[in-house]
């Protein structure tokens, strides 16, 4: 089964394919879990022997209510590693139950190996990071992505490597169309 077809049945920007939830921590207290992973879409990936991404930060952006920022410890993927139904867990968040309307990853650091052995220039744009504020959700498309008690909402960040002209760089950017939010219950993640 393909990583849609993974988060259509349990309900993806981005890990960052599929690998099952492990670990996933159980909401207490009415809380519910968001899962955020990452995923690499082809872009120009194939100009590299690895595409090392380090996250620092996930920030979190409640529909009502302030921004919520949590540490990762600098979780690094390689995201030529992370193609086609593969993506890498990255953090887990306990949350109160509500909408959001972003998903926002801190990038530290960028390393690019090139095919050919030589290093690469790869950024973000800007410095805004990486930042999701359009998902799909059971199957439509919607500007906010919803926490339920008791339930784990897996979202995948999928990010690609994109080639600046014929300067020889390279720019992260989100795959905003790969954005999907899915959702399964507690106990079905922690007893997997």
């Amino acid at each position: 089964m393909n990583r849609r077809e993974y988060l259509r049945s349990t309900a993806g920007l981005t890990a960052v394919g599929t690998v099952g939830l492990t670990g996933c921590m159980g909401g207490s207290g009415g809380t519910g879990t968001l899962a955020t992973h990452v995923s690499d879409q082809p872009g120009d990936i194939g100009d590299f022997e690895s595409l090392v991404v380090t996250v620092s930060e996930v920030r979190i952006q409640p529909a009502d209510g302030e921004l919520i920022a949590e540490s990762v410890d600098d979780v690094t993927a390689d995201l030529t590693k992370l193609q086609g139904d593969k993506q890498k867990l990255v953090a887990q968040s306990e949350l109160e139950p509500g909408d959001y309307e972003y998903v926002h990853l801190g990038i530290s650091n960028v390393e690019g190996t090139l095919a050919d052995g030589s290093e690469t220039s790869v950024d973000t744009a800007g410095e805004a990071g990486l930042k999701f504020q359009t998902f799909v959700v059971d199957g439509e498309e919607s500007e906010t992505f919803e926490i339920r008690s008791e339930e784990t909402a897996s979202f995948t960040a999928d990010f690609t490597p994109v080639k600046q002209g014929g300067s020889g760089s390279y720019v992260l950017k989100p795959v905003a169309d790969e954005v999907i939010v899915t959702y399964e219950d507690v106990e079905a993640t922690t007893s997997a």
